[in-house]
Order: structure tokens, then C-alpha cells, then sequence
């Protein structure tokens, strides 16, 4: 019972965190020069969580800061998009982590980043049905493998971290 209470805790604070960090990016200006790119720090939350958690839990943890975080943000568009994008890379993660381990997360960040830009580019095409918009998947990919590289490092730092913390405690 005091684990289950632990557990819950914990996720709730990475669910809380990941929402800090969303809403904190949103508002620094888009560094590129293309609409809808962005850093993607909050996955890093994501990124860690996969490799620590159960399957179900992490998929809470991601549900919950995509819908309040379209909530926050004001945009519930975007909810259809994040999910989309979301649902994929999270899927992929998760088989993922049965193949790269823990010290190449890195790897795992992008193959993530590169999903969740399909999910995204395949919601876009349902939702439009305007396949002119494939010619700005290139530009998503390149964005997303060197978000999904820099998160993924951001990711290891985290994790590091946090093992040291907790060896501190015991």
C-alpha cells in the first residue's frame, strides 16, 4: 500500500513537471523559422518515464500533460495533433526499450521525435486531406531528430540525476 502511494506521487509530480515545463516553453519564442516546430523539452519527462515505469503508467503521464496542456495553452486543436503524435512515439518507445537500454536513451528520444512527427503529419493529413502538406514532413523529421537528440541527452542528464538522489537517500 505505502509503494502503491509512493508510486502515485512520484508520477504525479512527473505529470506536474512535464506541465511546468510545457507551459513554460510556450511561451519562448519559436526559435525556427518554421510554425509548429518546436524543442519538445516536457519529453523529456516522457523519455525518462519509459524507461522507468510500467507501460500504463507512462501512458497516464503523457495523456494527462497532452490534454491539460491543450487545456493551459488554450488550443484544443492542437489536442487532436498532440495525441496523435504522442500515442505513436510512445508505442514506439515502449517496444524500444526492450532493445536500447538505458545509457541510449538518446537513440530512443529520437526514433520517439520521428514518430511523433508522423503521428502528427498523419492526423494533418486526415484532418485536411491535403496531401500538398508531405512536403513539409522533411522539415518536421530534421527538426525532430535533432529535438528528439538534444531532449534524449537532457533525458540521460535527468536520469542520472535521479539515481544519484535516490542513492543518497538509502
Amino acid at each position: 500500500m505505502k509503494e502503491n502511494v509512493k508510486r502515485l506521487c512520484e508520477l504525479s509530480l512527473l505529470t506536474a513537471v512535464a506541465l511546468i515545463i510545457f507551459v513554460v516553453e510556450l511561451q519562448i519564442p519559436n526559435p525556427f523559422p518554421i510554425p509548429g516546430i518546436k524543442l519538445g523539452f516536457a519529453n523529456i519527462i516522457t523519455v525518462y518515464a519509459v524507461y522507468h515505469y510500467r507501460w500504463y503508467e507512462v501512458s497516464a503521464v503523457v495523456i494527462l500533460r497532452v490534454v491539460l496542456g491543450s487545456v493551459f495553452s488554450g488550443n484544443m486543436m492542437a489536442l487532436i495533433y498532440s495525441l496523435s503524435g504522442s500515442f505513436l512515439c510512445l508505442v514506439g518507445m515502449l517496444l524500444l526499450r526492450k532493445i536500447v537500454d538505458e545509457k541510449h536513451i538518446p537513440i530512443a528520444s529520437v526514433f520517439g521525435a520521428v514518430l511523433h512527427n508522423t503521428g502528427q503529419m498523419a492526423a494533418a493529413l486526415l484532418i485536411t486531406r491535403t496531401p500538398q502538406i508531405l512536403a513539409y514532413y522533411p522539415f518536421l523529421i530534421v527538426a525532430g531528430c535533432l529535438a528528439g537528440l538534444f531532449t534524449g541527452l537532457l533525458a540521460r542528464f535527468v536520469t542520472a540525476r535521479i539515481k544519484k538522489a535516490k542513492q543518497g537517500r538509502n
